[in-house]
């Protein structure tokens, strides 16, 4: 199905207003909003080429010129960073190579690299007495830098589990400075004892 196609197919089956119906989702426990008034927004035609991502022939990939701030762990291919910004989970990390690649470009041997480190990241975010589910997203489609985020959801709290976790994060308040550091400092404590590398200085 063409761009072109798949446009018209929306249409199709939207309303005059080019809007289509609230999907299944809305009616889970998890969602985070009330469907009273909320309305999905029109399918915009397509945009072809598509505009850069960062490091893809638009603008400079910030990863690439970035510093180690916000490093937490690291090896010589690999770097695990708190999340730029307060965060309403415990912890959010972002995992990246240290190299230019994206997800589909990975040598295989980064990509079974990869695999384990993301289980030992897992279980280590799992480790923290408070959480009960470390979440894996990656999207990719702001930056073409690789990059994985790995979402702390707080035990006890079924309404966060699952794919809405992620707008959890922006709607809940921002978790205490000190926790999130604390935190992020232990999972990678426990990350170079199970996995190697090293807990980075810069870090802090």
């Amino acid at each position: 199905m063409t761009p072109a196609e798949l446009h018209a197919q929306v249409l199709a089956a939207a309303d005059a207003e080019g809007r289509l119906p609230l999907p299944p989702v809305t009616s889970w426990q998890t969602f985070p909003f009330e469907t009273a008034g909320l309305r999905v927004v029109p399918l915009a035609p397509p945009e072809l080429p598509e505009p850069p991502r960062t490091g893809e022939g638009g603008p400079a990939c910030a990863a690439c010129a970035g510093t180690d701030r916000d490093v937490v762990w690291s090896d010589e291919r690999w770097r695990l960073s708190r999340f730029g910004k307060p965060t309403g989970a415990p912890v959010v990390l972002l995992l990246e190579t240290r190299e230019h690649y994206d997800l589909p470009g990975l040598p295989d041997r980064l990509a079974a690299e990869f695999g384990v480190l993301t289980v030992h990241i897992a279980r280590a975010i799992e480790g923290l007495p408070h959480v009960a589910r470390a979440h894996v997203s990656r999207w990719g489609d702001g930056h073409a830098h690789m990059h994985v985020f790995f979402f702390a959801r707080p035990a006890g709290f079924p309404q966060l589990r699952g794919t809405c976790m992620a707008i959890w994060d922006e709607i809940l308040p921002a978790a205490p400075a000190s926790q999130r550091d604390a935190d992020a400092a232990a999972v990678a404590g426990a990350l170079a004892e199970s996995y190697g590398g090293a807990v980075a200085s810069t870090g802090g």
